[in-house]
């Protein structure tokens, strides 16, 4: 990109070869919350969307464009850049910031500041910013406010790409955010108009996609790959993250995979569906001494309960980052990447091999399909019977909920669950199927999650080859909804979802009546303290924010809905008893 001193303003200046130093790098999100002392890369970032450089994403809260940006990292697999002004601005990122963190997703802060003189003075919108994030950030550079000098390009080129580096983990094995605390003085921007040719490298968003498109990490190369021998009765977790690795680990070594809903890795010959009951069965769960876990576990307890059983050797996969999974910290083996050795794929053909899997794969089928022949609507031979349209107009139950949504969806489609009840309902019951799930289980927090949902149907949709020709399905509890409501604004200008929002409204935080405490604190101390009931009216607050909204009562209600959703945005509410 040509030098551009010229302009009037070093923030401009700086702040176009920063952003075309991004773009070159691959970078083609970007989320821009409004401010004063972001200008420069505000106007900066409108110019480069203007040429058709970058897709840029206007959001009015700070928390909400964290959690888009996480989104759209999690879909797309490369970072989203996030800019914002000084103060307060900042310290709203700091939920996404965290669960980018524990969960591994790369993402780039440009946070705008006073120069080094207005600080610690009480000038207005100043505080302490480098740093604001502590260790959840892989990079923090305070860099001074240019003004204007020889060299401020090339190291405005020399910043993005150490950031690039920093947030993909090219080098640390270490993905996550990174915060570039850039200092502005006035004039704080100056008109610039540009052309494509202007940036050098890619010119499209079709090109600017290629550098960062392939995943930066790829630890198989550079470490060992732990061999996984035959012996132990073994079974394979899957937590969030653990992708279709963990499927084909377990399929080679014939072992029985355990995997959660939201790992990626919920399908295949050796799926256990119901493996928090066969955990808790002597004759299967206790005969396991060996588990091979694979992503984060987070929704059950029956797992770290076994881990930490005297008697059973872990040993954990995890191909970046540097906080390891480690349930009372028994676990002594963790690896880069793991394969089951040649005596470990001869014993899975073996007599005790097929039966230790059989025991596995069939007793979950058995306890699944005993669930849904007590839930199934019998079919007549003579037309609707007065038995099946009594089931058809039934309220909806949780798992009548979470069985409909899995049921409609495909791998053409994207599925984000909240981290609410919903999700560990989903986990308990839904079977094998290959599509493409999501959720924020990195800290397992309710807020952003509508965000995070719109930035994964964003990325998933746009694009030359969108990755997802279907729709975003999020499935949340009414609390969550309403936690991250402010994301449902889209203003004038903004690409518009493909995203339906499915709320089980049971009017308040049921998830603690299947706690401890529901069976030893006061009834109405829980309701006041813990279950806070809310009584929004979810069509009154779709029609605030311009979303489509539906309404399912009935079983018949939530199939018509699902299958036929709305093209854009839209909330269908779907009433749930407590």
């Amino acid at each position: 990109m040509p030098d551009i001193a010229s302009s009037g303003s070093p923030a401009s200046d700086f702040s176009f070869s920063l952003l075309g130093e991004f773009v070159r790098l691959g970078v083609r999100d970007l989320v821009l919350s409004p401010g004063a002392r972001s200008q420069a890369l505000a106007l900066a970032a409108a110019e480069l969307e203007r040429i058709g450089l970058i897709r840029l994403h206007v959001r009015l809260d700070e928390r909400g464009a964290g959690f888009l940006a996480l989104g759209l990292a999690v879909e797309a697999g490369r970072p989203a850049l996030v800019v914002c002004t000084s103060g307060t601005a900042v310290a709203n990122l700091h939920p996404a910031v965290l669960e980018a963190h524990h969960s591994g997703v790369p993402m780039i802060l440009l946070t705008a500041d006073r120069p080094s003189e207005l600080r610690g003075i009480r000038s207005n919108q100043t505080t302490v910013q480098p740093g604001l994030f502590g260790v959840a950030t892989r990079l923090c550079v305070d860099a001074p406010a240019p003004e204007g000098a020889a060299g401020e390009h090339a190291d405005a080129i020399a910043l993005a790409r150490r950031a690039t580096d920093a947030a993909t983990g090219a080098t640390s094995l270490d993905p996550g955010p990174v915060q570039l605390n850039l200092a502005f003085r006035e004039p704080l921007s100056a008109p610039v108009a540009l052309t494509p040719e202007a940036i050098s490298g890619p010119v499209g968003l079709a090109e600017s996609a290629a550098v960062l498109a392939a995943p930066v990490v790829d630890a198989s190369p550079t470490e060992p790959v732990f061999p996984v021998t035959g012996g132990p009765r073994t079974v394979v977790i899957a937590g969030t993250g653990a992708g279709p690795e963990a499927e084909e680990f377990a399929r080679t070594g014939g072992w029985p995979l355990l995997a959660e809903v939201c790992s990626g890795a919920r399908f295949g010959p050796n799926l256990v569906s119901a493996y928090r009951e066969l955990l808790l069965a002597s004759d299967l769960g206790g005969r396991v001494e060996r588990a091979v876990v694979f992503g984060h576990p987070t929704l059950s307890r029956e797992v770290p309960a076994m881990i930490v059983r005297e008697g059973v050797e872990t040993i954990v996969v995890a191909p970046t980052g540097t906080e390891w999974f480690n349930p009372g910290n028994r676990v002594r083996v963790f690896a880069r990447a793991a394969a089951p050795d040649a005596v470990a794929i001869a014993a899975a053909g073996s007599p005790e091999g097929r039966e230790w899997l059989g025991r596995w794969v069939m007793s979950s089928r058995h306890l699944l399909a005993a669930g849904a022949a007590r839930e199934s609507i019998p079919i007549g031979d003579r037309g609707i019977t007065r038995e099946e349209l009594a089931a058809m107009r039934a309220p909806v139950t949780r798992p009548m909920l979470v069985d409909a949504v899995w049921r409609a969806s495909w791998p053409h489609d994207r599925l984000v669950f909240g981290a609410s009840r919903l999700v560990r309902v989903a986990d308990r019951r839904v079977p094998g199927k290959k599509i493409s799930v999501h959720s924020n289980r990195g800290l397992a927090g309710i807020d952003g999650t509508v965000a995070t949902a719109v930035g994964i149907a964003l990325a998933s949709q746009t694009g030359p080859t969108p990755q997802s020709t279907g729709v975003t399905r999020l499935v949340v509890g009414d609390l969550t909804l309403l936690h991250d409501v402010g994301s449902l604004l889209l203003t004038p200008g903004e690409a518009l979802p493909r995203l339906q929002i499915i709320v089980g409204n049971d009017g308040g935080g049921t998830i603690f009546d299947g706690l401890e405490v529901a069976a030893s604190a006061r009834a109405d101390a829980i309701n006041r303290v813990l279950f806070t009931p809310q009584q929004a009216d979810v069509a009154n607050l779709a029609a605030a924010y311009g979303w489509s909204y539906g309404l399912a009562a009935t079983r018949s209600d939530l199939e018509r809905a699902l299958t036929a959703p709305h093209a854009g945005p839209s909330i269908l509410e779907v009433p749930l008893v407590r």
